[in-house]
Formats: C-alpha cells, sequence, structure tokens
C-alpha cells in the first residue's frame, strides 16, 4: 500500500493556515452552552443545572457526525473552548525541567493533562478511524482530546480518511492543527491493540508509532516541541512494563539520528503507576549511557 503522505492531504485541511477561534462577544459560558444545546437538540429544554446541561452537551458532540454542527454554532462551541481553557492551568514546555537532555534536545517527564500543555504538538493515541472516541465520557485521550480542540479535528481526520481511501494503518502517522488546544498539532498515530499474547508484531508496531510520530514532525516548519502520550497502554492493552523502554529506545534513537531538530521532547504520563515505571526506566537509561 502507497503511503498517503502529508502533502496530499495538507492543503484539504488548511495544515500551515493559522487557526482563528470563532468569537461570540458579549455571551456568557452558560449562554454559549444553552445556544449550542438549542442547536443539537432542536429545543432550549435540558434541564436547569448547569453541569449537567454542560456534560449533556459533551456528550451530544462526542457522538457528533463530521461537519453537522453549523458555522455559527462551531463558532459558539469556539469561543466556549477558549473561555473554558482560559480557566485552566496552562503549562510551558520551555517551564518544564528537563529528565535528562540527548544531543541538544531537552527530554521531559511529565505527569498531568495533555490538554493543557502548551507545546509544539502532542500526539493523540488514536483509533483507525481517527474520528475521535464516539462514546460520551469515556476516559481516553482520544476522547478527551477531541473534545477539547473542538469539532474541527473530527471533520480534518475525517477528511484524511476519506482522502485516502481507507482505514488508518497500525503504526502510522498524521497531523492537524491542534484548534483549542493550547498546543499548536496533533499528531494521531494507530498504536497495536494487544488481545493475549504480546508479539513482535506489537512491538514492531508500537515503534514504528513512535517512530512516524517523530519523523512527521520534520515536514511542519517552526515545530520544535513534541508530547507524547504512553502509546497502546490504555484500552489497547499493551503492557507499560514492556511498553516504556521500547518507547524511551526508540525515541532515543531517533533523537540521535536527527540531531537539532526538537528543542523539546516530552514523555506525558497520567497516573502515578504510570509515572514511576517512565522513571525508573528513564534512570536506567541515563545509567546505561
Amino acid at each position: 500500500m502507497k503511503p498517503f503522505s502529508l502533502t496530499n492531504y495538507a492543503g484539504h485541511i488548511q495544515l500551515h493556515s493559522p487557526f482563528v477561534p470563532g468569537t461570540a462577544a458579549g455571551l456568557s459560558q452558560t449562554c454559549l452552552v444553552d445556544a449550542l444545546l438549542a442547536e443539537l437538540l432542536h429545543s432550549c429544554t435540558a434541564g436547569d443545572n448547569q453541569s449537567e446541561r454542560r456534560a449533556l452537551l459533551d456528550s451530544l458532540l462526542t457522538q457528533l457526525p463530521p461537519d453537522t454542527l453549523s458555522q455559527q454554532g462551531t463558532a459558539l462551541l469556539d469561543a466556549l473552548l477558549q473561555a473554558e481553557a482560559a480557566g485552566r492551568q496552562i503549562t510551558r514546555v520551555e517551564d518544564l525541567p528537563p529528565f535528562l537532555t540527548i544531543g541538544t534536545t531537552k527530554v521531559v517527564l511529565w505527569q498531568g493533562d495533555i490538554t493543557t500543555l502548551k507545546v509544539g504538538a502532542i500526539v493523540n493515541a488514536a483509533n483507525s478511524q481517527l474520528l475521535g472516541c464516539f462514546l460520551p465520557g469515556h476516559k481516553c485521550i482520544d476522547n478527551a482530546i477531541h473534545s477539547r480542540a473542538g469539532v474541527q479535528l473530527r471533520r480534518d481526520c475525517d477528511t484524511i480518511i476519506r482522502l485516502q481511501g481507507h482505514e488508518e494503518a497500525t503504526g502510522l502517522a498524521k497531523i492537524t492543527r491542534g484548534y483549542n488546544l493550547p498546543a499548536d498539532y496533533v499528531v494521531h498515530t494507530v498504536g497495536p491493540i494487544v488481545q493475549g499474547e504480546l508479539t513482535h508484531y506489537h512491538s514492531q508496531r508500537l515503534a514504528d508509532s513512535y517512530r512516524n510520530s517523530l519523523e512527521i514532525t520534520k515536514e511542519v516548519e517552526g515545530l520544535r516541541s513534541l508530547a507524547l502520550c504512553s502509546i497502546s497502554t490504555g484500552v489497547f492493552g499493551y503492557p507499560i512494563e514492556h511498553a516504556t523502554p521500547l518507547a524511551i529506545a526508540t525515541v532515543a534513537n531517533w533523537l540521535r539520528e536527527n540531531p537539532g531538530q526538537l528543542d523539546a521532547l516530552v514523555f506525558n504520563v497520567f497516573s502515578d503507576r504510570d509515572y514511576r515505571t517512565y522513571q525508573a526506566e528513564l534512570e536506567e537509561y541515563i545509567c546505561n549511557n
């Protein structure tokens, strides 16, 4: 199968154009939620509790097919997501201390919400459709990223899949703008699904996911930092104790082979257990190198 490269889809999703979010001057977050619910439900009756109304909106958006929210609705959602982001603590990659340095690249281990990281690009552990998670309330990184980026992310991923004519193969990577996220871009990669015994195929495809996520940064001018999630170690079932050393070795090899390509590389983890696993493996890497 011939690779579907960035040049085949970049223009179709306006990858290299700055994102200008829609605005809704003078509307409060409450009014924005109500206006969006009115469009999606064709009704103004959705309960009295504001937090429940926002959760309902999130649930509806999670299940929304690409390109079904109106232009006005998209602008309203941009305004809501921008307002909500302004109320969160954003972490700048420049402010994070290095765990180690490989060549001139600062390598960081950071525990936190990847959707609050101001960085060149974040990596999303996607499914083969690249369309995000359609399960309301599902606690996966795919859902978190799509829900805070906005509907444009699903639209772009749908465009890519339609252009290439088939679902995304395991181990490859595509890139879109980050839209309402602090990150400028999102790299989408499909990691291997492990059901039963871990095999050589799984390790090869996981290494491909990391390598291709790194490689695609070379094709976007000015992209100087990348945050990697722990690919496939969630619902895809890859044991983190096996995935982590492979991830670190693959990334370290790529950084040595591409000196000066990135200023910062972040290993992002969410749980305490994952942090301890990465910390131990990075310390072992330092001892051996």
